[in-house]
């Protein structure tokens, strides 16, 4: 500490941006340092006012090495982004606590401060999620080309960090994004991030606009038609940038007698193997990719009919792909499923290992002769089940001669759901296994708890019905021996339950 300085009545710390995570991370530790506690401390961001104190952030300081759980950083650089005023002075004052001796602060699940934090991170969530779904491109014609702009109205400071996102989706494309607060333009070599704009400063349509209003008016289902929950997905907020939106009054006012027309249709008591699913048209993904969203999962239409054709063509598109996202070119190869064509079982993970990554076999790693070791005590045949990823390349941290796993994020399993569902398609099993949470999000599209949700079976989102359970990853996790083996018996009985769900 400066020689002569003493802690101020109040000292203001002033931040470069809304959301700089770094920024706030380096002055908090000098505020640590000083001995600042949070209720002397006002956190502001640059261009701001200040409020009720004025005094300047105390001298550079010695820090004193401290740490903080991972799950206090983790929460702390989501919860960052968040709109609200007091989110900066929330993360100091849990800092404060950690530091000053509440190691277990984060554990607390019924303390203010952490369901606060929690509840900010999880806000910020869910508009990150609301942005990859209902952001739409539309194309432009610049003097230098095409061009495809965006307009988005998010909730929190989420434009920087969803960046990535879209640069990983889009990387083919030169794209703008235009919120009110920030702008984010992708010109084909680098990122640049600007200020804010119109939504006037946005095309409302394109020459698109008419085929994708009409693709999403052929995919409508009409007998799965829940309004309530429609618009807790989509709120009415996002109407006006979707498309589709147009399209929904009349859907809606026309499903209860398009799903009549559906029933009297129907054969009776049809067959599983006469449903048949493919992916959606060519041009109706170049589409999907253009106004910004992932292509549709399947269409009721007649399959390849040769499936292992179908999947060698699978196999053959994803090797040719340009957008992959870009850990996938750091991995050796993609990893694709193996087993029959028509077997039961289709065996869900989350993504290919480091093992699995060299040998281009999937589970041939640590989890799967775990997985192994459960199907042999299970009945089951390996040879007899199809299994595979969600995601098809080893995402990974390179740290000297070792690469660590890297879990998959939403983008990134939502990247490959189309092929996982031509994937599911081509076997047509009776029943999905998905082991752990990556792989349920995978194929069911929600987020949900694995070991609420395990020994379970729930819908899929094409297909075949799901059941949850654990990846064999979280019981070589496990560092107690007893609980390891009580883990793997768990993992046994699911697998005889899903056997006998398979039939």
């Amino acid at each position: 500490m400066a020689q002569g300085w003493a802690p101020p009545l109040g000292v203001v710390a002033t931040l470069p941006g809304p959301a700089d995570f770094p920024a706030w991370r380096q002055a908090a530790r000098r505020l640590v340092a000083a001995g600042i506690p949070p209720e002397r401390t006002e956190w502001v961001v640059e261009g701001e006012l200040p409020g009720l104190l004025a005094e300047a952030p105390p001298p550079e300081a010695p820090a004193k090495p401290f740490s903080v759980p991972r799950a206090f950083l983790d929460q702390a650089e989501i919860a960052i982004r968040h709109s609200d005023p007091a989110r900066f002075a929330l993360l100091y004052a849990l800092l404060w606590r950690l530091v000053q001796g509440e190691r277990h602060l984060m554990q607390a699940a019924t303390d203010p401060a952490v369901i606060r934090l929690a509840a900010l991170a999880k806000a910020v969530r869910r508009d990150a999620h609301k942005m990859h779904a209902f952001l739409r491109f539309r194309e432009v014609q610049a003097a230098d080309g095409p061009r495809h702009v965006a307009w988005f109205e998010p909730d929190h400071h989420i434009e920087e960090a969803e960046a990535d996102f879209f640069l990983r989706r889009f990387a083919a494309l030169r794209w703008s994004i235009v919120t009110p607060r920030r702008s984010v333009a992708w010109d084909g070599q680098a990122l640049a991030f600007g200020p804010g704009g119109r939504r006037a400063d946005v095309p409302p349509d394109d020459a698109m606009e008419p085929l994708w209003r009409a693709y999403y008016a052929a995919i409508f289902n009409p007998a799965r038609l829940k309004p309530a929950a429609m618009r807790a997905e989509m709120p009415r907020k996002y109407w006006r940038n979707l498309p589709e939106a147009a399209e929904i009054p009349r859907l809606m006012a026309e499903a209860p007698r398009r799903v009549a027309a559906m029933v009297a249709q129907a054969a009776p008591n049809p067959r599983p193997q006469d449903r048949r699913h493919l992916s959606p048209h060519p041009g109706a993904t170049h589409l999907s990719r253009a106004m910004g969203v992932a292509p549709a999962m399947t269409m009721p239409i007649d399959a390849h009919p040769d499936p292992e054709r179908a999947l060698a063509a699978l196999r053959e598109e994803l090797l040719a792909r340009p957008d992959l996202p870009d850990f996938a070119s750091r991995a050796t190869q993609p990893v694709f499923g193996e087993g029959p064509v028509g077997a039961a079982l289709f065996i869900l993970g989350e993504q290919p290992g480091d093992e699995e990554d060299i040998s281009g076999r999937p589970f041939v790693g640590p989890a799967g002769r775990l997985l192994d070791r459960a199907l042999i005590q299970a009945g089951l045949d390996r040879g007899q089940a199809y299994v595979t990823n969600a995601v098809k390349h080893f995402k990974f941290t390179p740290t000297g001669k070792r690469r660590l796993h890297q879990s998959p994020d939403a983008g990134d399993i939502t990247y490959y759901r189309p092929f996982l569902a031509r994937e599911i398609a081509a076997v047509a099993p009776r029943l999905v296994v998905a082991m752990g949470a990556s792989a349920l999000l995978a194929a069911t599209g929600r987020k949900l708890p694995v070991l609420k949700t395990r020994g379970q079976v729930v819908p899929g989102l094409t297909g075949p019905p799901v059941f949850a359970t654990i990846h064999p990853s979280y019981m070589l996790r496990l560092p107690d021996p007893d609980a390891q083996a009580e883990a793997f018996q768990g993992f046994v009985a699911d697998l005889l339950a899903a056997r006998g769900q398979a039939g």
